[in-house]
């Protein structure tokens, strides 16, 4: 405990750390403040209480945006919007020529890109808003709209419409802004931050339950917590594992100085590709549950792919998942690309020859690793299903024993953490750990999320 205070003090004792830390912690607190800003016309109170968002995609966003999905709030769609136009961008630098120019041409590039990014994200909010009011509102089962509580005298539905649009889009905007504020004067990557805290928010409301629902049977309740500690060690191994390729740099001397002659490594990532296969394989096990409410009569098969706890829906999404991994990977990672530069600063890998074969060396060991990864992956993604199934844990605290939630959670704390030690070590002080040194994650949406 000495220590930890310590540490404590060496941190707030350096002024830039200490500023970054107390702009981050404002900035978020503004965005928690703006979850339970309603918008108007709405009645928060009673759609909390309907729990129309709890499963599948829409109880994915729930999560994202921090219970603001469900409580219709003006940061409702929160910065999943932004994410999703982010991947896009990103898909089409590697299929469209002009994207794939603007990803070489360094700053003036990504500056390009990011007002595209900008301008499809409102785009991409402003149609999900749409379908987000005329959902809680009733209109889209042609339902009863029991949310829409302003009189007609005070607003139109075709007002309440349109002005929620625009509310909705600019929380969006507004997020992604405090998002960059973060990044720029704060401790880590804003977007993800805004993402783990709304995962967070949940976490002491769902320990309480269980704490309450198993209080006469604590073993269970202890082996549950030692499973879930075991869970979180995993995570950590899954995301930092890397697999270093030794690569030697060739000498060369210009004038009366040597270059070159150094031993370096490349680290391939076992789950190069985050979160992502979740997220894509998520919005897919979407689509059953909404044919099967479309269809007259109920099919047995679509009703399993839509219950989350069957063995058909696990089955499924675990091999979705693992399709995903090797389609992400070989996105995000191009073994062509990095023998061509390795090869452009005189590097090779010892006894494998420049050029293809250390291309097809670099993909041969990539496919090695990516196997297990999505694996493991997978497992991660089922296990809230089969905490739920095997222990009999409440459905919001077993979110929390894998899946997105504990990925992202897990990742971004690693990531804030190892700038924080970064600016320790840079003032001469220990790091955060005995033994050892934090590494983050790196690159990219896909890999702050």
């Amino acid at each position: 405990m000495k220590k930890f205070i310590t540490k404590i003090k060496e941190i707030f004792s350096i002024e830039e750390l200490r500023t970054k830390i107390l702009n981050t912690l404002l900035f978020l607190l503004i965005y928690r403040i703006g979850t339970f800003v309603i918008l108007p016309g709405i009645d928060g109170a009673e759609l909390a209480g309907l729990q129309k968002q709890t499963d599948g995609i829409l109880g994915l966003v729930n999560i994202f945006a921090g219970g603001a999905f469900g409580r219709g709030a003006i940061f409702a769609l929160g910065i999943m919007p932004y994410i999703s136009a982010s991947i896009v961008i990103q898909l089409l630098g590697i299929a469209v020529p002009y994207f794939q120019r603007l990803q070489k041409e360094g700053e003036d590039g990504r500056r390009k890109l990011n007002q595209y990014t900008r301008v499809l994200t409102i785009g991409i909010t402003a149609v999900q808003a749409v379908g987000y009011l005329y959902n809680i509102t009733g209109k889209a089962d042609n339902q009863a709209a029991l949310l829409f509580v302003t009189r007609p005298e005070i607003m139109s539905e075709v007002s309440f419409m349109i002005i929620n649009v625009f509310m909705l889009v600019a929380g969006t905007m507004f997020t992604m802004w405090l998002g960059e504020r973060i990044t720029d004067k704060g401790l880590g990557n804003g977007i993800s931050l805004i993402i783990m805290v709304g995962i967070v928010d949940r976490l002491p409301e769902a320990l309480i339950y269980e704490f309450g629902a198993k209080s006469d049977k604590l073993p269970l309740l202890l082996v549950e917590l030692a499973i879930w500690v075991g869970v979180i060690m995993s995570v950590i191994l899954l995301i930092q594992g890397v697999r270093k390729i030794t690569v030697n740099y060739a000498k060369r001397v210009e004038g009366n100085r040597q270059f070159g002659g150094a031993r370096q490594y490349i680290p391939l990532k076992v789950n190069a590709s985050g979160v992502m296969p979740i997220i894509f394989a998520q919005a897919l096990m979407f689509i059953p549950p909404t044919i099967q409410s479309s269809m007259q009569t109920q099919n047995s098969f679509l009703t399993d792919l839509s219950t989350y706890t069957s063995f058909w829906y696990n089955f499924t999404f675990a091999m979705l998942i693992i399709l995903f991994t090797y389609f992400y990977t070989a996105i995000m990672v191009n073994p062509k690309q990095m023998s061509d530069e390795m090869k452009k600063n005189g590097g090779f890998i010892p006894g494998v020859k420049p050029g293809l074969d250390t291309a097809n060396y670099i993909d041969t060991i990539l496919s090695r690793i990516t196997l297990p990864g999505a694996l493991f992956l997978a497992l991660i993604a089922i296990l809230p299903s089969l905490a739920q199934n095997i222990f009999n844990i409440n459905s919001s605290f077993a979110q929390f024993f894998g899946g997105t939630s504990l990925l992202i959670m897990i990742g971004v704390v690693l990531d804030t953490l190892q700038q924080i030690e970064s600016h320790l070590l840079m003032r001469h002080y220990d790091g955060l750990m005995k033994a050892g040194r934090i590494k983050g994650r790196s690159g990219g949406v896909g890999a702050s999320i």
